[in-house]
């Protein structure tokens, strides 16, 4: 009689190809650099409950704010390259990247660029009792007081914190930058006005306007925003030149193999096709960026490169 060999079944899943094996099999990690409520905490639990819902299991968001999101990129970086640690990062890790020396990791070299998610204007919100009612009243009395106003931004170096500096270029006044550890935080002082003004993301800034809460001045992107029809563009308000977004997206440390990384990518794709998943997102007033992981990457150190110039030509340091 002849003995059948038996092989684990764990020997076997090492023996298939990795776009044949099963993932996850465990829970997923999303870490996101800024506090609960940002608006890229908001876009990234929308993402992460979609995600599990497609692989029928558990994804979950870890905040790790602080340094304008290079904790949690930092994390990312240096974590296992087996798909169970992924990063959700937006514009500021590009900036970081371009602008920031002596990081303890290389946006460049250590993370690799999944799948964007999200590409949204920001929003100018004030105080509802802010004096002023548009950004050219804003920039008036910017002027009147020079040194004295401030604005907010989720930390030094992130986009929002870009465009305060882009808004005070262009407009030629001097506000005071104040950071914080996400958009939550920061609109707890700019509502009641301890500080003057702030280039929200969609996500926290619009909900704010639409009840009240807050004002909102303008939208940095060029043409007004669908779900903000009646809010002015700051370009149509004097500085016709002006304007920024925020992108959001997936990362993967650089060590997860491509098969693996392209895998993910198919699979936030395919999320975000969903209609649930598009619903949620427009809930929540943002507009979607889909590309596949091949234009991503180039886009991700296109938009370093692009910092890089911006930041060198206003000489402005992000120390």
């Amino acid at each position: 009689m002849k003995l059948r060999r038996i092989v684990p079944l764990f020997a076997l899943a090492l023996a298939l190809p990795v776009s044949a094996q099963p993932y996850p099999t465990k829970p997923v990690r999303v870490l996101i650099g800024y506090a609960a409520g940002s608006s890229t905490d908001i876009v990234g639990r929308v993402m992460a409950d979609r995600l599990g819902a497609n692989w029928k299991q558990t994804v979950i968001v870890e905040n790790r704010g602080g340094a304008a999101g290079n904790v949690a990129a930092d994390a990312a970086a240096k974590s296992a390259g087996d798909g169970y640690t992924l990063l959700f990062a937006q514009n500021g890790l590009a900036i970081s990247a371009a602008a920031v020396p002596n990081l303890p990791y290389s946006a460049e070299r250590d993370l690799v660029p999944l799948a964007p998610v999200a590409a949204t204007p920001h929003i100018l919100i004030v105080g509802p009792d802010f004096p002023a009612k548009n950004v050219q009243e804003l920039i008036a009395r910017a002027k009147a007081e020079p040194g004295r106003l401030t604005f907010a931004s989720s930390g030094v170096g992130n986009s929002d914190h870009l465009c305060g500096e882009l808004f005070n270029m262009m407009a030629g006044i001097s506000a005071i930058h104040v950071p914080y550890k996400g958009g939550a935080p920061a609109v707890q002082d700019v509502i009641p006005g301890r500080v003057a003004y702030y280039f929200a993301g969609m996500p926290v800034g619009l909900p704010l306007a639409n009840s009240g809460r807050a004002r909102a001045l303008g939208v940095t992107s060029k043409q007004r925003y669908p779900a903000a029809p009646n809010v002015p563009t700051i370009a149509e308000q004097g500085l016709p030149r002006y304007e920024a977004t925020l992108w959001q997206g997936f990362f993967a440390p650089v060590s997860i193999s491509p098969e693996l990384g392209a895998r993910i990518a198919r699979d936030v794709e395919t999320v975000l096709k969903q209609p649930e998943t598009r619903a949620n997102l427009a809930k929540v007033g943002v507009a979607l960026f889909e590309d596949n992981q091949a234009n991503f990457i180039k886009f991700f150190h296109a938009d370093i490169e692009k910092w890089r110039n911006l930041v060198k030509s206003t000489h402005l340091k992000l120390e």
